[in-house]
């Protein structure tokens, strides 16, 4: 049994559904745990935040990433490509959290060094079943790896 506290995490949700941003706050909400949540609404705005251009230069460095595949302007395997290329993003977990079960997705994410891939239930009960479920894992069972300077 882990005995260690949950650890209050920064997530970086990149999502372009506002919907689907709504329903994953609350299902994050409801395991009573306050983590910190951004949101980039396209891919490129994703790589902006990350490598802190433009209105992010001071944005905090998250420790997971939920990412959806099917985004504007740049979509989500690309993003996870360029995650995946540079040394200091591909320490960051990446759960790729979309609608998309084809083959070809899954296999190109986990090529990518995705850490999971997960297809959104459609039934709400079950999202938000899923969702506290990745939360305990990252929040309390996952060690992230040791951030930059530390």
């Amino acid at each position: 049994m882990n005995t260690e506290p949950y650890r209050r995490l920064r997530i970086l949700h990149v999502e372009d559904n506002i919907g689907d941003v709504r329903l994953i706050a609350e299902a994050l909400r409801e395991t009573g745990r306050d983590h910190e949540i951004a949101v980039a609404f396209d891919g490129v705005e994703a790589l902006d935040y990350l490598y802190r251009r433009g209105r992010y230069v001071d944005a905090w460095r998250p420790e997971l990433i939920l990412l959806d595949l099917n985004l504007p302007k740049k979509g989500g395997l690309e993003v996870l490509a360029e995650i995946n290329a540079d040394k200091d993003l591909r320490q960051i977990p990446v759960v790729v959290l979309t609608s998309s079960s084809a083959p070809q997705d899954i296999s190109r994410a986990y090529a990518l060094n995705a850490n999971s891939y997960i297809t959104k239930p459609a039934d709400l009960n079950e999202l938000f079943n899923t969702v506290g479920e990745l939360e305990i894992y990252w929040a309390n069972g996952a060690k992230p790896p040791p951030r930059p300077g530390v």
